[in-house]
């Protein structure tokens, strides 16, 4: 977008680079990633596959002019919808004192609604509720 901040394309980026690995480590990580999807999650491997997908779909739309507020608000959503998976990701670490340690846990799950809103902020998404008008999409 051509009015767009420095500020806010580097945050739109940084956003990219951290979906990108995530998406990419769901697909190459799979089966670590499959032991940590609560067990009420059914067909843990597809659920972890699908959501790597959907992360590198995110990641391309936010590129886009045309699909970035779209992609603000799809991985905002995602975003909250894995929060309980995080949350059961830490207990079972904790409990099991085997896996990661709380100074991993603590950052990611307090981070999570920055998280959110950076998605939000940094697609444009969230313009319309600081009162600015959203710039006009580009062909």
């Amino acid at each position: 977008m051509a009015n767009e901040s420095w500020g806010r394309r580097i945050a739109r980026w940084v956003l990219m680079a951290c979906y990108a690995v995530a998406g990419v480590g769901h697909l190459v990580l799979t089966d670590a990633m499959v032991r940590i999807v609560p067990p009420m999650v059914p067909f843990a491997r597809a659920v972890v596959i699908v959501t790597g997908l959907c992360e590198l779909a995110g990641v391309i739309a936010l590129s886009t002019s045309r699909w970035r507020r779209a992609a603000g608000w799809a991985l905002a959503a995602y975003a909250l919808c894995v929060w309980p998976a995080n949350m059961y990701h830490a207990v079972l670490d904790l409990s099991s004192g085997t896996g990661l340690p709380l100074a991993y846990h603590a950052p990611r799950l307090l981070l999570q609604p920055l998280i959110i809103w950076w998605a939000l902020w940094a697609s444009g998404a969230a313009d319309r509720w600081l009162g600015r008008q959203a710039p006009p999409r580009q062909p």
